[in-house]
């Protein structure tokens, strides 16, 4: 065995399985056995479960799955029903919203009323899933910091999908479902509304989106440098701060002039994620509804180059 964990050696541990809490926690929901995964292991923990889905969890997978199907029984149908055609062309294949003349009504099912039905599965299996994620706190005693900012990409999703195509009074405005189709979508939007790239809160999205990776990545190589001194029990380190969080510490000091403090650094990366998503639901929220181009608007605004 390696004398200390580093990047290239990682020790799995296996015991007993951990089956969690029992005492004031509903145990009928729980499945009652527990496995352990090699793979898994090199990825995060070895065990695998127990698992507790409960009511909310049963029907976000159920809807999930519905909406699923839906997206994937019209690829099926776009494909002529061809495997080869159906792999070959997957990344190209899109869902449409509804066409402009149909505005917020419902159209027949092949113009856009799958989309609808299909969003509607999609909506109530990301709810579903948010309150099971929140339930599933309040019972451990946890904070709901999980729940939130799961609500924050829920908002931007909400946005792209049901409020903004509702202020505009059109489900065209929609995003399709496929993988390129998206991004043609993405495309699109910018060049239709003066380019993104001067919404000021599609800026600060982009800021505090490179900012978490930056500050995952700092974070992750500070505990995982300082593991074999017992960094990875940071909790411990919180309450009871040993030569891993000061070494960490005086590393960050050298290297900054200042450092975050063992549980200061999980907030800010709470809220730099949180914000990615948060500001850019704004952003694509007040296109169209509020700033009909960008460009110009930024024009108006002293930080666009004048024609």
């Amino acid at each position: 065995m390696a004398d200390y964990q580093n990047i290239f050696t990682q020790v799995q541990v296996r015991a007993a399985p951990e089956m969690g809490m029992v005492e004031d926690v509903e145990l009928r929901n729980r499945t009652s056995g527990a496995t352990f995964s090699t793979l898994a292991g090199w990825l995060g923990n070895a065990q695998l479960g127990p698992i507790y889905l409960g009511t909310f969890g049963v029907v976000s997978l159920a809807t999930g799955l519905i909406w699923f199907m839906l997206v994937g029984a019209s690829f099926w149908q776009q494909a002529g029903y061809s495997p080869a055609v159906f792999a070959r062309d997957l990344f190209w294949m899109a869902l449409e919203p509804p066409a402009p003349e149909w505005g917020l009504r419902i159209p027949p099912m092949a113009e856009g009323g799958l989309w609808i039905v299909a969003s509607f599965f999609f909506l109530v299996s990301l709810i579903c899933w948010w309150i099971r994620t929140y339930l599933l706190a309040e019972a451990l005693g946890m904070g709901k910091h999980i729940a939130w900012a799961f609500a924050s990409a829920i908002w931007l999703v909400l946005v792209l999908g049901l409020i903004r195509p509702v202020m505009m009074g059109s489900w065209s405005e929609a995003v399709p479902y496929g993988i390129f189709p998206h991004l043609d979508w993405t495309n699109l939007f910018s060049l239709t509304y003066g380019n993104l790239f001067y919404n000021p809160f599609h800026a600060l999205s982009i800021v505090f989106l490179y900012g978490s990776a930056l500050l995952f990545a700092m974070h992750g190589a500070t505990i995982l440098s300082v593991s074999r001194m017992g960094g990875d029990r940071e909790l411990e380190q919180i309450v009871d701060r040993g030569t891993a969080s000061e070494r960490a510490a005086l590393f960050w000091r050298w290297t900054m002039g200042f450092n975050a403090t063992m549980e200061g650094i999980h907030r800010w990366a709470w809220w730099f994620a949180v914000l990615t998503t948060l500001t850019g639901g704004i952003g694509i929220l007040l296109t169209g509804t509020v700033v009909d181009n960008w460009y110009v608007w930024a024009q108006d605004h002293g930080y666009a180059p004048l024609d």
